[in-house]
């Protein structure tokens, strides 16, 4: 059951890789054949590609880079870089990283804040890498535009991040898992983590797809307006959850109300067998983004424990 813990507290590009080598590919066809057939058909209003290729640095968007606790994870030891991945009408780029050498690691999906798939973004997957998972980041926001481009969040919002409809968002996430299974992950172990704006994306997720094992949704939001690009919030969907969701929320978010996150433990309840077993955790002194180790939003002491949460929870259900 949903319930609140109040605790104190650029790699180069590449081109995408042959599928995967020999020893694995028996194992890879399974469970691409496997897979496959439980993708739902693609029904997208196609349209030009506005970003072909992931950002270098940081966000300029998101501010002056804290660099005293931005953390730097390194590449050595990893398969890491961009790569593309194929869906409706063209491809997109995301960014990878899993051990290197490893066939078969549990795949987790990694969802970008409102600014794309930059450095942030990128060195989470390789923390996840490290930990040995397949960690894979698609940059959600290529036909609407480039995050990369702005400097004002208000302008990213309203001319980008507004216009991006939720079912892309849905059928780009299982293309890219699509993909992870016919290049070396095991997506019969399938996990999802996301920060803001891609937290509320992990809880539509949880309900969307059938094949999810876990997920953990980094101060995403739960209610709110709806519209014809985004027809529904996490708390709409609790009753369709597939798997359990470790929510991460800071009390001094003046975005998320605590109203919300109490209005979604109280649904969460009431919800599916695999919602009754998510959990929402609320740190009394963190504000929004307090995982953000790159902008002054970051809060080590919530940001680790949040960390060592996840990956438990990952550890619990994707093992």
């Amino acid at each position: 059951m949903g319930r609140t813990i109040n605790k104190a507290g650029q790699p180069p590009f590449a081109e995408p890789e042959s599928p995967i080598d020999a020893r694995s590919q028996p194992f890879a066809a399974h469970l691409e054949a496997e897979y496959d057939s439980l993708l739902p058909p693609l029904h997208l209003n196609r349209r030009g590609f506005l970003v072909t290729s992931l950002a270098a640095g940081f966000a300029a968007a998101a501010g002056p880079v804290a660099a005293q606790t931005a953390i730097k994870t390194e590449a050595s030891g990893l398969t890491a870089g961009q790569v593309r991945i194929p869906v409706e009408g063209g491809s997109i780029p995301a960014y990878r990283a899993m051990p290197e050498g490893e066939g078969g690691a549990p795949v987790i999906l990694v969802i970008q804040e409102i600014f794309g798939v930059h450095e942030y973004i990128q060195d989470v997957c390789r923390r996840l890498a490290r930990e040995g998972y397949m960690a894979i980041a698609p940059e959600m926001f290529v036909r609407q535009g480039d995050p990369a481009r702005y400097t004002e969040i208000s302008r990213l919002f309203s001319e980008v991040v507004s216009k991006v409809p939720d079912e892309q968002v849905m059928a780009d996430l299982d293309a890219t898992v699509a993909w992870a299974g016919q290049n070396g992950g095991n997506v019969n172990r399938l996990g999802i983590t996301g920060f803001c704006w891609g937290g509320r994306v992990v809880w539509l997720y949880a309900a969307h797809n059938p094949r999810l094992k876990a997920g953990v949704a980094w101060y995403g939001r739960l209610a709110g307006d709806k519209n014809e690009l985004q027809p529904q919030q996490p708390v709409d969907v609790v009753k369709d959850i597939n798997a359990p969701v470790l929510g991460l929320y800071g009390e001094q978010d003046t975005g998320i109300p605590l109203d919300n996150v109490k209005a979604m433990q109280a649904a969460l309840a009431k919800g599916s067998d695999a919602a009754k077993a998510s959990e929402i955790v609320v740190y009394p002194d963190a504000p929004h983004a307090f995982h953000a180790d790159y902008r002054p939003s970051y809060r080590s002491e919530p940001a680790q424990d949040g960390w060592k949460r996840t990956l438990a929870w990952f550890d619990q259900h994707l093992s």
